[in-house]
């Protein structure tokens, strides 16, 4: 069994994000499919290749339709069918934003 290393619940919600590169590299949007989210990060699947360490723009829609612009540092990979799976990092992530997430999290409890 895997040890849990998340300092938070973590929650699956069905959403998605888009999400480009800071660097001003090619200003590519991707969708991408969450598979969890906690108030520190989120995981998901993309089938572009994105890089360990870097920090992506990104704009989270979350269950009431409201969009959280976030940015996330990239700090799990792992190979998938068709693509990636990545874990993240919220970095910045106002407190208002995380304590949505935090709510959702105590309600669906």
């Amino acid at each position: 069994m895997e040890q849990e290393r998340r300092k938070n619940k973590r929650t699956d919600l069905e959403s998605r994000l888009v999400i480009k590169r800071l660097d001003g590299d090619s200003g590519k949007e991707v969708t991408i499919k969450i598979t969890d989210v906690s108030k520190n990060g989120v995981g998901f699947e993309c089938p572009e290749a994105l890089q360990i360490g870097e920090v992506y723009e990104a704009y989270l829609t979350i269950w009431t339709k409201e969009v959280i612009h976030a940015f996330l540092q990239i700090v799990r990979i792992e190979l998938k069918a068709g693509g990636y799976g990545y874990g993240a990092i919220f970095i910045g992530m106002p407190e208002m934003d995380s304590a949505r997430i935090e709510v959702y999290q105590t309600f669906n409890e």
